[in-house]
């Protein structure tokens, strides 16, 4: 659907800060196997925004961020992770402003089979006036019928210092440029860019993929969709087969435009995205190398060992030891 229909035209148009005693209501919708990173990322601009505010104008709580899911309880992102999440069916929505996330990641196929889920969606969308799904998280809105809701101030050219904002309707907007813009419009543009400089930068992988930052014009939605059903998937058995249905190609014509539009196989792209997270997990967890390397669709960790001196002329030990964040 275009976004020029599913832009909010109730509020969010003006540049003047809201009151800071109203209450924005944050709800975030996860799965099992939800990605992790860009969901820890709007939780913690919104917490962060609700220390300043408390800090420096005495104010009351300015965000409450609820985390969902059908069943409720404890959920595993996809590296593995846990987080505690509330029950869909008692959640209940209020009369403040509610803005909505929807989580992307591996195991959406799953959640977009889940009625609970659905239902909730099309109980909470009339009264969201923002929706948003990231990346993977579209399919779950498709799966209820509902079209995306993005906050129209990323379209008017302002941006807080140096974030992009989309040039176009017809350019989706990154879910993180989204809560700082709205953290900015409530708040002001200063905390907001003390929002901005506090959040925790992405952990650095030794290859860059541009699909997953946003895709380049020449890169067509089919394969780009190929490209990211991927990297959702590094943890199995993929074949070329499975991601040219994927992009509704024949594997002879799929293979032909993904190295014409990527620069690479899709067998090199897969690689590159299980030695990246495989990077980021020798960072940011203690587990044992060997169930690392079987949690990125690497068989043993001797094989992990092989790739990482092939491509990065080190071993998975030394990456762990020279990439350690000090405690």
């Amino acid at each position: 659907m275009d976004l020029v229909q599913t832009l909010p035209l109730n509020s969010r148009q003006s540049a003047v800060p809201m009151q800071t005693n109203a209450v924005t209501r944050v709800d975030i919708a996860l799965f099992n196997g939800f990605a992790l990173p860009t969901i820890a990322a709007i939780i913690e601009i919104f917490q962060k925004a609700n220390s300043l505010v408390a800090a420096q104008r005495s104010g009351r709580t300015r965000y409450d961020v609820s985390l969902l899911s059908a069943a409720g309880g404890r959920i595993a992102s996809s590296s593995s992770v846990f987080v505690w999440t509330d029950d869909v069916q008692s959640h209940r929505g209020t009369n403040d402003t509610h803005l909505l996330f929807i989580a992307g990641g591996a195991g959406v196929q799953q959640a977009s089979r889940d009625e609970r889920l659905s239902d909730w969606l099309r109980r909470r969308h009339p009264f969201s006036e923002i929706v948003h799904p990231i990346a993977e998280g579209q399919q779950l809105l498709q799966a209820a019928g509902l079209p995306s809701r993005y906050c129209p101030l990323l379209y008017t050219g302002s941006e807080v210092r140096g974030l992009p904002v989309a040039r176009s309707l017809t350019e989706t907007p990154g879910a993180v440029s989204t809560a700082l813009r709205i953290v900015e419009e409530d708040l002001g543009a200063e905390l907001a860019q003390q929002v901005a400089e506090s959040i925790a930068p992405q952990p650095k992988t030794p290859f860059n993929s541009s699909v997953t930052l946003g895709a380049a014009p020449q890169i067509s939605e089919k394969i780009l969709a190929s490209a990211r059903w991927l990297e959702a998937n590094v943890d199995r058995p993929i074949s070329i087969d499975d991601a040219a249905q994927v992009a509704a190609m024949s594997e002879r014509n799929f293979l032909r435009r993904f190295k014409s539009e990527i620069g690479m196989t899709p067998s090199d792209y897969l690689l590159q995205a299980r030695l990246n997270m495989s990077c980021r997990m020798l960072v940011e967890s203690r587990l044992p190398i060997d169930k690392i390397a079987r949690r990125c669709g690497i068989g043993s960790g001797g094989q992990l060992s092989k790739l990482f001196r092939k491509y990065l002329a080190t071993t998975p030990t030394d990456y762990r030891m020279r990439n350690e964040v000090a405690p």
